[in-house]
């Protein structure tokens, strides 16, 4: 292992203990003696990294500290590489755009025998189905971002529409459709729905209560229960 890969390692260790941790610890857990531990705190000291503590007392890592892209495994590129090339074929343009913008960011700083991992045409990801929803997808994340109400027309199975109002907390990608989980004021309970299904969609100024990330888990939380149940 290079001395950079155990860096990076060891300040994934480090993230992992809100506590001081041993010296001792960390070189069982890093698989390293002692004395490498010990020197390679004091590399990441050196880089900038607000470790505090001693030998015989502990270390603890305080935030804020982001080791360069360089410290990238090949597989960790390619990752990310496979990561923006989904968002770009899959979402919508704001998406796509804010995921090129982040993969050109990281090939700027990248050392160059490791750029050419970023496209090595080792995979492929199919674009968007020919029968895309006319639904706003930037519309919709903005909503969620902001907890923000849409007033929606849906369309039912059997083609009767009726006016909703939902509050947005998760959009699901799947391969032949996209799906929005919210709560429904008609229904009084959390529902998801077709995009597809969607004929009108507007944003309301009116904000929803609560967190959206409760939301979320309270719908998981209904949807494992109705999985287990075999509920429809």
């Amino acid at each position: 292992m290079s001395k950079s890969e155990r860096l990076f390692d060891l300040m994934q260790m480090l993230r992992r203990h809100p506590r001081p941790v041993s010296g001792t610890e960390l070189a069982h857990e890093a698989g390293v003696s002692l004395r490498t531990v010990y020197r390679d705190i004091a590399s990441l000291q050196a880089l900038g990294a607000e470790i505090e503590g001693e030998p015989g007392v502990g270390y603890v890592l305080r935030p804020g500290f982001l080791l360069p892209p360089l410290m990238f495994s090949g597989e960790e590129i390619q990752a990310m590489a496979l990561g923006a090339q989904w968002v770009q074929r899959q979402t919508d343009e704001g998406l796509a755009f804010a995921a090129s913008n982040a993969l050109s960011k990281i090939i700027a700083v990248l050392p160059v025998e490791l750029r050419d991992k970023v496209d090595d045409r080792s995979f492929h990801v199919s674009r968007e189905p020919p029968k895309a929803p006319a639904v706003d997808l930037q519309m919709l994340r903005e909503a969620m971002r902001e907890q923000r109400k849409l007033r929606i027309t849906y369309r039912d199975p059997k083609a009767a529409e009726t006016e909703r109002v939902i509050w947005p907390i998760m959009l699901g990608f799947f391969q032949a459709h996209r799906t929005i989980a919210g709560w429904c004021e008609l229904r009084k309970d959390f529902r998801t729905f077709r995009a597809d299904r969607i004929v009108r969609m507007k944003l309301l100024k009116e904000r929803y209560p609560g967190r959206r990330r409760d939301l979320v888990k309270q719908w998981r939380a209904k949807a494992d229960a109705e999985r287990a149940t075999g509920a429809p």
